[in-house]
């Protein structure tokens, strides 16, 4: 039996199972079946079949051998490669280089422990296509290290390439210092400190971060966890002007960061350090006292500059926020109401039947473990006798800082020339972009803390790893932002901005995605860890076919498409 194709003129061709056999000398053949109404796969399969050939099924010809999480990868080292900073750690390629790269990738997209990222990364476990793409499959925890104490030496070099690439003279530096517990009391930077964590009985280490104007890290430097905010911001200085070489820089730091005692040792506005910063509320009562600030200033503008002879040469730029003055009113209000209340415990134990508390000296330890633990013990009269506590609301005091609600005053050497008023508020408030950082790299993505390191060096190198780690996902979150929640158009926003006073307002293409959770070419709006764990959907696969294997990549959908074009990468790595 075999099959024949009989041409037809001008219509499809007859394709017949026919047999032959012979008669005498002759040979002839007969139809069995006309085929023509078959798939052209079945008419194929058949005619092996009559050819003798061994049919199998698709599932045991084609397997898939594996399938490893691979677009998130892509999607993070893509971006990696794309803005350089593989090439800002060392511009040839050597096994430290990647294995760093492969702690920078792995921090963003599955932050652990090093020994759970050598795991992930040995051939047994991969866990993503993360070691295949940079080669380190063989990589362990030893070598992780190894490769962090290697970065921690090269930081000097690498600082200095992002200076330069982000910061210019003139420009603005952003600077905030955090602290972060640490696991264990070997570390020789642990220290007992300010607790920022609110971890309180641990010891911790302090970092300080320098950002530019638009919140993008440049440079981390690790302190001991007892070290003053203002000792931590002489250092930055010497940083950038000795290390790295700028001499014209606006330094923008809190009003605990940048003190009348930095400001006379460390800032020469004469030799090009200029700075904005603001005053502590003491000093903002002085000028009320003192009659440079007058309050009927703010009855028809919420911003103004005025002059004080404490401050000479320098810019007192004063600002009155509604929203805020009324946020203090409510906070003040609810702290002396709750202190009011422990008092009255207090009072109270004075005077019940059983076990009464009596006598000046145990009232006062018991006042002592609770009057201040809001803060606002100066807003009450105190009177302690032996047989009962007394207290009252000072009306005085609280009327007296409810005067200055929602007042505050920057203060700054830039001249009005370089910088008008309502770009020095903007740039204080600027500080906030680096609180941010703070929370992403502590918290909310990268999950700094706490740390388990105890060598020193291994302590700034994981700091280090984190802020590199940062700067990653700072431009990933940049360019992916219309597909966010983030406001992709801030220009918009601060256009639409009543005053520099006035609370940030959202544009309203971000209001409209949140309202919506639509984005607007009609995909559902994504947080970054959502959007994230949605490429690790795109797989790599290992395909054996015929007895030969292959990779494959998983299409991506057009959600997921959309997300590597504002990238600027590939799926495929």
């Amino acid at each position: 039996m075999y099959i024949d194709v009989v041409p037809n003129r001008s219509s499809p061709p007859a394709i017949l199972l026919r047999e032959g056999f012979r008669e005498g000398r002759k040979v002839h053949k007969r139809t069995l079946a006309n085929l023509s109404d078959w798939p052209p796969e079945q008419i194929e399969s058949l005619r092996r079949v009559l050819r003798g050939e061994t049919l199998v099924s698709v599932d045991e010809e084609f397997e898939v051998e594996r399938s490893r999480p691979h677009g998130h990868v892509a999607a993070v080292l893509g971006t990696l490669r794309k803005i350089g900073l593989d090439q800002l750690l060392l511009s040839r390629r050597t096994r430290e280089r990647d294995l760093v790269v492969a702690m920078i990738v792995g921090r963003v997209i599955k932050p652990s422990s090093k020994l759970a990222l050598a795991r992930g990364l040995g051939q047994e476990t991969l866990f993503s296509t993360l070691a295949e793409e940079l080669g380190v499959e063989s990589a362990d925890e030893d070598e992780l290290y190894e490769a962090m104490d290697w970065l921690v030496g090269q930081q000097e070099r690498i600082e200095k390439k992002l200076v330069k690439r982000h910061l210019v003279e003139g420009t603005l530096v952003l600077y905030d210092v955090t602290s972060t517990y640490v696991e264990g009391r070997c570390c020789p930077l642990a220290r007992f400190g300010h607790p920022r964590d609110g971890k309180k009985g641990k010891r911790q280490i302090e970092f300080g971060l320098l950002c530019d104007e638009w919140g993008c890290p440049v440079a981390v430097e690790v302190f001991a966890g007892n070290t003053a905010d203002p000792t931590t911001f002489s250092a930055q200085v010497r940083k950038l002007r000795r290390r790295f070489g700028l001499q014209r820089i606006i330094y923008v730091g809190d009003r605990g960061m940048i003190t009348e005692a930095r400001i006379r040792e460390d800032l020469d506005a004469a030799n090009g350090l200029d700075w904005i910063t603001a005053l502590r509320a003491p000093a903002i009562r002085r000028l009320v006292e003192g009659g440079s600030l007058q309050l009927s200033l703010f009855d028809e503008q919420d911003l103004g500059e005025i002059t004080d002879p404490a401050y000479p040469g320098e810019r007192l730029i004063v600002c009155r926020n509604p929203l805020l003055a009324e946020e203090r009113r409510r906070k003040r209000d609810e702290l002396v109401a709750a202190t009011e209340k422990e008092l009255a415990r207090i009072a109270q134990a004075t005077r019940r039947e059983k076990r009464r508390l009596k006598g000046k000296e145990q009232i006062g330890i018991r006042l002592g473990k609770v009057a201040n633990r809001y803060k606002v013990q100066k807003h009450f009269t105190i009177e302690i006798t032996d047989d009962g506590l007394n207290y009252s609301r000072n009306e005085a005091t609280i009327a007296a800082e409810a005067a200055l609600d929602g007042i505050y005053v920057i203060r700054t050497s830039v001249p009005a020339d370089r910088i008008e008023a309502q770009g020095a508020v903007q740039a204080y408030k600027s500080l906030s972009r680096v609180e941010r950082a703070f929370r992403s790299m502590k918290t909310v993505d990268l999950e700094t803390r706490p740390l388990r390191h105890w060598r020193e060096r291994r302590v700034r190198a994981h700091i280090f790893l984190s802020m590199l780690a940062y700067y990653v996902l700072w431009h990933i979150r940049q360019a992916l932002a219309p597909m966010l929640f983030d406001d992709h158009d801030k220009q918009e926003a601060e256009r639409i901005r009543t005053s520099v006073v006035a609370p940030a307002q959202r544009s309203p293409a971000a209001l409209r995605k949140a309202r919506t959770k639509r984005t607007d070419s009609g995909d559902p709006v994504h947080s970054f860890e959502t959007l994230l764990e949605d490429l690790r959907t795109i797989a790599r696969n290992r395909i054996r076919f015929h007895r030969v294997s292959f990779d494959k990549t998983t299409v991506p959908t057009p959600l997921q498409q959309r997300a590597f074009d504002l990238l600027g990468v590939s799926h495929r790595g």
